[in-house]
C-alpha cells in the first residue's frame, strides 16, 4: 500500500481496509464451558511443570553425601500436593463437561479413538471450539501444525516438505503424546506409522504422520457425529 509510516491512525485505515477486503464473519464470545476447560488446562500445565523441578530438585539432593531428612519431606510432601492438585483437575474436567451436552457428547465420541484420552479430547474441544472453527479435517491438521508446507519454485528451489513450528504449539503437543498408544492401539493409525517406520522413515517423523492421521479422524467422529469404529482401518 506504500505507506511511508506507521502510526495508530494509519493501521486503523489499513485494518479497515482489510476487513472490507476479506469480510470476516462477526466474531462470536467462545462459551462459559469454553473458559471452565481451558483455565483449568492451563493451570494442569503449570503444576504439571511444578511437580518436575520439585522431582528434579528432589533427585539432586539424594545425590548429596548428607540429605537433611525434613527437607527431604518437604519435598515429597510438595511432590503429594501437587500431586493431589493434579488430579482433582482432572476429575473437575470429567465433571464439567457434563455440564453442556454438546461438548460432553463430541468428548465422548473422540475418547472412544483408541488413544485419545481425557486430556487431549479436552485439548482438542477448547482449541477448535468444539471443531466449529475447523470447516475441514485438513483446516485442524493445519491449525495444530501438522500439515507438512511445502517449497518449491520452478527448478532452482525444491525443497522436502515438512512441518513448521506454526499452529497451535499445545494441541500438537497432545497429539504427538496421544500417538504415543495411538501406534499400538489405533487400527488405522498403527497401520500407517509402522508403514512408514517399514519404509526408513524417522520415528518423529512417522509420529506426526500418525498425529495428522488421529486429527483427521478426530475431526470425522466429532463432527458426523458418530462413535469410532475399532473395524475401522483405513
Amino acid at each position: 500500500m506504500l505507506k511511508h509510516a506507521k502510526t495508530d491512525a494509519i493501521d486503523a485505515q489499513t485494518l479497515t481496509r482489510l476487513a472490507a477486503t476479506l469480510t470476516p464473519l462477526p466474531w462470536t464470545p467462545p462459551p462459559a464451558i469454553y473458559h471452565e476447560i481451558q483455565q483449568r488446562l492451563a493451570h494442569r500445565d503449570t503444576l504439571v511443570d511444578v511437580r518436575q523441578q520439585v522431582r528434579n530438585q528432589l533427585h539432586a539432593l539424594l545425590q548429596l553425601p548428607m540429605v537433611s531428612a525434613s527437607v527431604k519431606a518437604q519435598f515429597e510432601a510438595l511432590d503429594a500436593t501437587v500431586s493431589a492438585q493434579i488430579a482433582t483437575l482432572e476429575l473437575e474436567l470429567g465433571q464439567v463437561l457434563m455440564h453442556d451436552a454438546a461438548w460432553q457428547a463430541t468428548a465422548e465420541h473422540l475418547r472412544s479413538i483408541p488413544g485419545i484420552g481425557l486430556l487431549t479430547a479436552c485439548w482438542l474441544l477448547v482449541t477448535t471450539l468444539n471443531f466449529s472453527a475447523c470447516a475441514s479435517a485438513t483446516a485442524a491438521s493445519a491449525y495444530a501444525g501438522l500439515a507438512p508446507y511445502q517449497q518449491q519454485s520452478g527448478t532452482s528451489l525444491q525443497k522436502k516438505a515438512r512441518l513448521r513450528h506454526t499452529g497451535n504449539q499445545r494441541l500438537r503437543t497432545a497429539l504427538y503424546m496421544a500417538t504415543l498408544s495411538a501406534c499400538r492401539l489405533n487400527p488405522a493409525v498403527k497401520q500407517l506409522y509402522d508403514r512408514l517406520r517399514a519404509a526408513g522413515k524417522p520415528m518423529k517423523v512417522a509420529r506426526c504422520a500418525a498425529a495428522r492421521k488421529l486429527v483427521h479422524i478426530a475431526w470425522a467422529v466429532a463432527t458426523k457425529p458418530q462413535r469410532f469404529d475399532p473395524a475401522y482401518s483405513g
